[in-house]
């Protein structure tokens, strides 16, 4: 039999709360309102705690649990695979970070003509004896265009991408197009990954008409992601990639909305 190094103890005898693999890429099924489910990729961490007692921990039993786990994800699911890695390494703790694109096909504002537009979505689960976080995370860009430019110029004024990177954590499942659409509604124009000319004159004066600050845009969000009613916390932030300036601006909102049970 080969000697399991990890068991030996270790020279400093101190705990550590999480170690375990990070960007391992898999294929995943991912729930989609429009056509039931869609494939992606994901970049997956998955961790545990690490007594003091044990110099390291199995490695590839991490690669074996989503071996078997294969599963469409969902709280449920992720829940499943959680199981099976605290059994499967004798933890207290375990840990799971799934990072993948979420594709939705979205019409051009005018001509309507279809075009996927991709988001980076990521849900991060943890579980220990006391229960399941789980925390779903969407990042939006949305187009902006500054209210004081608008105001002091005689024309045009300078408009740019902003980034909404929100993370919430649930009640229970929410389509990802729910907040997207939030994400989107905030803005002074969605973004399209396909524009004809007749498209791209009708985003640049919904833009000009709709002029906002990012601070303008954060609470948007907030204030639309405070109304749902699955929502127990979110942490908003709007991050404008600044077209006139050396430098980015951003704003951030953190709020507990309601406690629940996992």
């Amino acid at each position: 039999m080969m000697e399991d190094v990890q068991s030996h103890s270790p020279r400093i005898a101190m705990p550590i709360d999480r170690v375990g693999i990070r960007e391992l890429r898999l294929p995943l099924r991912v729930r989609d309102r429009s056509q039931g489910a869609q494939q992606t990729v994901a970049s997956v961490d998955l961790g545990v705690d690490l007594p003091s007692a044990f110099k390291g921990t199995h490695m590839s039993r991490f690669v074996e649990a989503l071996q078997h786990w294969n599963d469409e994800i969902s709280y449920q699911s992720i829940r499943r695979l959680l199981l099976t890695i605290k059994e499967k390494l004798g933890a207290q703790k375990a840990y799971a970070r799934f990072s993948f694109a979420y594709f939705i096909t979205k019409p051009a504002p005018a001509s309507s003509i279809p075009a996927p537009m991709s988001y980076q979505c990521c849900i991060t689960a943890e579980l220990d004896d006391e229960g399941q976080s789980f925390l779903l995370g969407v990042d939006v860009p949305v187009m902006t265009v500054c209210p004081c430019s608008k105001a002091i110029s005689r024309e045009g004024a300078h408009s740019q991408r902003a980034l909404v990177r929100m993370r919430m954590r649930m009640r229970t499942f929410s389509w990802l197009e729910d907040f997207i659409d939030m994400a989107e509604r905030s803005g002074s124009s969605a973004l399209y990954t396909l524009l004809k000319r007749e498209d791209e004159k009708f985003v640049t004066e919904q833009a000009f008409a709709h002029p906002l600050f990012v601070e303008d845009v954060v609470r948007n969000v907030a204030h639309k992601l405070s109304e749902h009613a699955q929502v127990e916390w979110f942490r908003v932030e709007v991050e404008s990639m600044e077209s006139i300036h050396n430098h980015n601006a951003f704003a951030c909102i953190e709020r507990t909305l309601r406690t629940g049970t996992a």
